[in-house]
């Protein structure tokens, strides 16, 4: 993972900061270089997305990389306990965090220094927080890419050893996630370093379901 992302002009590095100044504001803590319950969770969250990022574009534009990074901009301002736990109300969920996150991060640029973001700039980085044109925009699709792929490294293990969660439940999770993916991020997903039981449930997500055959 040795590939690096290119340099921002100076507007856009002070963008990136005040993005991050909101994420250390994040309540929710885990264990840091500083010792337990001391790193804001989007601050970690943000940094994986920037280190996927370097892995599957590391030729990322400017907008993507604000986008990457802000991806969860606020987020818990808005609990997914907010709306009902059904997969309407998820949908719901994640339309308004979707939303929210897109114009914040849209006025935030207007105050980066030097000189603000230009808006043509600021409504890109707004639409691919948005996810815009998912099958038709690479850059959405690289976005979407990074997301599953710190899901995969960073979130998985946790996720499948919740009690109320069964093994064919994450199996479909799975093969969910494998569907967003666009052929560079499956091809760096199968080259990641995952524990024994990770490897052995994705297995089964790419098997062709019963019957389809």
């Amino acid at each position: 993972m040795a590939q690096s992302l290119p340099p921002l002009e100076p507007a856009y590095a002070h963008a990136i900061r005040l993005i991050d100044e909101a994420h250390a504001q994040d309540p929710n803590k885990i264990d840091g270089p500083d010792g337990p319950a001391t790193l804001p969770y989007e601050v970690h969250y943000a940094r994986s997305m920037t280190k996927w990022l370097q892995v599957r574009c590391p030729s990322a534009s400017p907008e993507l990389q604000l986008a990457c990074r802000a991806q969860h901009f606020r987020r818990w301002e808005i609990p997914r306990s907010s709306f009902p736990m059904t997969r309407a109300g998820y949908l719901t969920w994640r339309a308004k965090q979707k939303s929210q996150a897109a114009q914040r991060v849209s006025a935030l640029l207007e105050t980066t220094q030097p000189s603000p973001i230009p808006a043509p700039s600021r409504d890109r980085v707004a639409a691919l927080i948005r996810k815009e044109d998912l099958a038709a925009d690479p850059e959405t699709q690289a976005l979407e890419d990074v997301a599953c792929l710190v899901f995969l490294d960073d979130q998985f293990d946790a996720f499948e050893q919740k009690e109320e969660i069964d093994e064919d439940k994450v199996v479909n999770i799975l093969r969910k996630t494998w569907a967003k993916m666009a052929q560079p991020g499956r091809d760096i997903a199968l080259g990641m370093e995952l524990g024994d039981r990770a490897k052995v449930l994705i297995g089964k997500a790419l098997q062709p379901p019963e019957g389809s055959g």
